[in-house]
């Protein structure tokens, strides 16, 4: 492989890294609050039987509340939903 192109596929790697490190956490609380609350208060993020156990797996619970609610967020959104939540209760590395 030529070294652009190996230099060119590592930026594009670096680039879909973690987007959570850009997420507007004040945005993620309004649109939580705004749509997360009518199903769940805030006992059901600090419960000690969750069954959110990663970082992941809370973005793919959003994912799946957003889904089941016909809401049509973008990805950014999503992700602010989920630095909100993980910010304030889960506290995932």
């Amino acid at each position: 492989m030529n070294k652009p192109l190996l230099i060119l596929i590592t930026l594009a790697l670096l680039g879909t890294g973690n987007t959570l490190l850009a997420a507007d956490v004040k945005n993620g609380k309004q649109l939580q609050q705004k749509n997360c609350m009518s199903c769940h208060d805030d006992s059901m993020y600090t419960r000690d039987e969750r069954r959110v156990k990663s970082l992941a797996s809370l973005r793919t619970q959003v994912q799946r509340c957003e889904s089941t609610l016909g809401l049509t967020w973008f990805d950014e959104e999503t992700d602010d939903v989920t630095a909100y939540l993980n910010k304030s209760f889960y506290k995932f590395k």
